[in-house]
C-alpha cells in the first residue's frame, strides 16, 4: 500500500473517531432521559434495518443459520452484551472516564489472542499489558472515595469487545462485513429488552430532544462505522490501527463541552499509560510483521 494510502486511510480512522465520540455525547443523553435498554433497543432495531438494506443490495444474506453457528453468533452475543454494559455505564459515570477505559481494548485482546487463540507474545507485549491495567486500576482508583462502581462495567463491556474482535479473527471470509453488522444490531434488540426486563421497565414516551439524540446517535454511529471500515480497507492496518486512540481526544473536549467534565491529573495520567502501553504493542507488533515477512522473502526457493 501507498504512504498516499496511509493518509487518506489515517484521516478517515481520524474521522471515523470523532464520529464515535460523538455517537457517545447523543447515547449518554438518551441514556440519561431514557432507560438504557430502551435506548439500545430502539438503536438496534433502526441500525438492523438500514445495515440490512445495505447487505441485501451486496447479495449478503441475512437470515441465515450461519447467523446462529459458531463465530458468528458469538460475535453478535459480545456485541450485545457489551453495549449493555457500556450503553448503561454512559448514563451512570463521566463520558471521558467511560471512554478512557475503553482505550484498554487493544491491550485485552493481545491478551486474548495469546491465552485463547495461541498466538505469540513476547515478554515486552506482556509488560505493556500490565502497564495498561495498571492505567485501568488509576483511573477507576478501587479503595479510595473517588472509586466509581459503575466503571467495573466499562471494564467487562472491553473484555467482551475482545472476545468479539477475537472471533471476528477467525470468522469464515466468505461472510460479508454487512452480514456481521446487522447479525449484531439485530442482537441488541433483545439484549435492550432483557435490560429492561431485569429492571421492570417498560418503554417510556419520547420527547422531541430525545428523538434528536437517538436519531443523531443513529447517524453518527453509522458514519463511524463506514469510515472505520473504509480506512482499515484502504490503510495498512498496523500503521492506521494506532489513530483508534483520538477518540479519547475527542471525547475528553466533547465531555467539556457537552457536560461540563474536568478530567483531574491522575486520570489523564492513567489514560497516558493505557495510550501508551497500546501504542508501543502496535509499534511491537508491526515490527514482528515486517520481521517475518523480511525472513519469508529472504528464504532461498525449495528445489522442485
Amino acid at each position: 500500500m501507498s504512504s498516499a494510502d496511509n493518509t487518506r486511510a489515517s484521516l478517515l480512522m481520524l474521522g471515523s473517531m470523532a464520529a464515535f465520540a460523538l455517537e457517545d455525547v447523543f447515547l449518554k443523553r438518551a441514556a440519561t432521559a431514557l432507560h438504557p435498554g430502551q435506548v439500545i433497543a430502539m438503536l438496534g432495531f433502526a441500525g438492523a434495518l438500514c445495515f440490512w438494506a445495505v447487505a441485501a443490495a451486496k447479495g449478503q444474506p441475512i437470515l441465515t443459520r450461519r447467523a446462529l453457528t459458531g463465530a458468528a453468533l458469538i460475535r453478535s452475543l459480545s456485541e450485545a452484551g457489551a453495549s449493555m454494559l457500556y450503553i448503561t455505564a454512559l448514563a451512570l459515570i463521566p463520558l471521558s472516564v467511560n471512554v478512557a477505559l475503553l482505550q484498554a481494548s487493544p491491550l485485552v485482546v493481545t491478551m486474548g489472542a495469546a491465552l485463547v487463540l495461541r498466538e505469540p507474545v513476547g515478554w515486552r507485549r506482556w509488560s505493556a499489558i500490565v502497564a495498561g491495567f495498571l492505567g485501568v486500576l488509576i483511573i477507576l482508583r478501587p479503595g479510595t472515595d473517588a472509586f466509581q462502581a459503575a466503571g467495573l462495567l466499562t471494564v467487562a463491556a472491553v473484555i467482551i469487545l475482545a472476545a468479539r474482535d477475537l472471533s471476528t479473527r477467525i470468522m469464515p471470509a466468505d461472510i460479508g462485513t454487512f452480514q456481521l453488522t446487522t447479525w449484531a444490531y439485530i442482537a441488541l434488540v433483545p439484549a435492550g429488552l432483557l435490560l429492561m426486563a431485569l429492571d421492570r421497565t417498560r418503554f417510556a414516551a419520547i420527547n422531541p430532544a430525545d428523538w434528536g439524540d437517538l436519531t443523531l446517535a443513529l447517524l453518527t454511529g453509522l458514519v463511524g462505522y463506514v469510515a472505520v471500515t473504509a480506512a482499515m480497507r484502504i490503510g495498512e492496518v498496523s500503521f492506521v490501527a494506532p489513530f483508534r486512540y483520538a477518540r479519547l481526544v475527542f471525547a475528553l473536549i466533547l465531555a467539556a463541552i457537552f457536560f461540563g467534565e474536568r478530567p483531574d491529573a491522575l486520570m489523564l495520567a492513567g489514560a497516558a499509560l493505557i495510550i501508551g502501553s497500546g501504542l508501543y504493542t502496535f509499534a511491537r507488533e508491526r515490527r514482528l510483521r515486517r520481521r517475518i515477512v523480511h525472513e519469508a522473502l529472504s528464504k532461498p526457493p525449495v528445489a522442485g
